[in-house]
């Protein structure tokens, strides 16, 4: 599958998710669709469809905001410094979408490698388990386990 920007997919956003993806903006946390979710399946990018998170490494860091251990794959996120707000983070983006997706940070579980990708759900986009085959994720399925 080809994951890529179109401008196209960018009008189909809302005003949030152009805030977020487009202009490296933050939802509110505790009120982003996927902060409590715990369906299975994988979370994409809004924009490109690149597939970023499984629910399997979704976690409850208690920061308002959907929180992982780990990418998919690490070719579809890219990190980047970020020393806005006078502070010096390290921003994550899509790597083909080149969406903003949030920051990562090292105070993750320990078990799991001590990251914490602390995400905006409105540069997200889930996709169940059940439907994974159908939407062209099926690659994916052996990193999606019930929660």
């Amino acid at each position: 599958m080809k994951y890529t920007k179109s401008d196209s997919a960018i009008a189909q956003l809302t005003d949030e998710q152009k805030f977020v993806t487009q202009e490296s903006g933050t939802e509110r946390p505790f009120t982003g669709e996927y902060n409590s979710h715990t369906e299975a399946g994988i979370y994409v990018d809004i924009v490109s469809g690149e597939p970023l998170f499984a629910s399997s490494d979704k976690f409850d860091a208690g920061c308002g905001w959907p929180s992982f251990t780990k990418p998919i794959q690490e070719a579809y996120v890219s990190e980047l410094r970020d020393d806005s707000h006078a502070m010096v983070r390290t921003e994550v983006r899509s790597t083909h979408g080149d969406s903003h997706l949030g920051h990562v940070f090292p105070d993750g579980p320990q078990e799991h490698g001590g990251l914490r990708y602390c995400i905006n759900s409105a540069s997200l986009r889930f996709i169940a388990r059940e439907e994974m085959d159908s939407e062209g994720y099926g690659d994916y399925l052996n990193q999606v386990e019930d929660i």
